[in-house]
C-alpha cells in the first residue's frame, strides 16, 4: 500500500483510532466492534451450563463426535495395512475415501445431536476472557 493513495486514506480512516496502540489493544478493539463479545460482556457469560448434567441426547452426540476420530484416520491406516498385507491395492484406493467420509458424516451427526449450546457458552466466556485480559 503506497502511502497517499485512496486505498491508503481509507485505511487510515478506518484504522483511526487503533494507531498506535499494540497488538492486544487492537484485538480488544477488534472484538468489542462485534455484537457477539458485546452480548458476552452485558451477560457476564461464565461456565455454568458445563456444571449441569447433560442430557441422553447430548451424551450420544459426544460419543459420535469421540467415535469419528477413531473411525477416521485410524481405520484409514488400519484399511492400508489390510490392503498392503492383502497385495489389493483397490481396497485402500477405494475403501479409504469411504471409510472417511463415513467418519465425517458420524461427526455431523453427533454435532446435530450435541447442538451448538455448550459451544456458545464456552465462546462467549472465552470473548469475555480475552477482552477482560487484554483491556489493561
Amino acid at each position: 500500500m503506497i502511502a497517499g493513495t485512496k486505498q491508503h486514506k481509507k485505511w487510515m480512516k478506518q484504522n483511526q483510532g487503533a494507531i498506535g496502540l499494540n497488538l492486544k489493544q487492537k484485538a480488544v478493539a477488534f472484538l468489542l466492534k462485534t455484537e457477539f463479545a458485546r452480548n458476552a460482556i452485558q451477560e457476564e457469560a461464565d461456565l455454568s451450563l458445563f456444571k449441569e448434567r447433560p442430557n441422553l441426547k447430548i451424551t450420544f452426540g459426544l460419543f459420535l463426535i469421540a467415535g469419528s476420530y477413531v473411525i477416521g484416520w485410524p481405520a484409514v491406516g488400519v484399511l492400508g495395512t489390510i490392503s498392503l498385507y492383502l497385495k489389493q491395492p483397490l481396497l485402500i484406493a477405494i475403501g479409504g475415501p469411504l471409510v472417511y467420509g463415513f467418519s465425517h458424516l458420524v461427526f455431523l451427526a453427533g454435532m446435530y445431536l450435541a447442538g451448538s449450546q455448550y459451544a456458545k457458552a464456552f465462546s462467549k466466556w472465552l470473548a469475555r476472557m480475552l477482552i477482560q485480559k487484554f483491556n489493561t
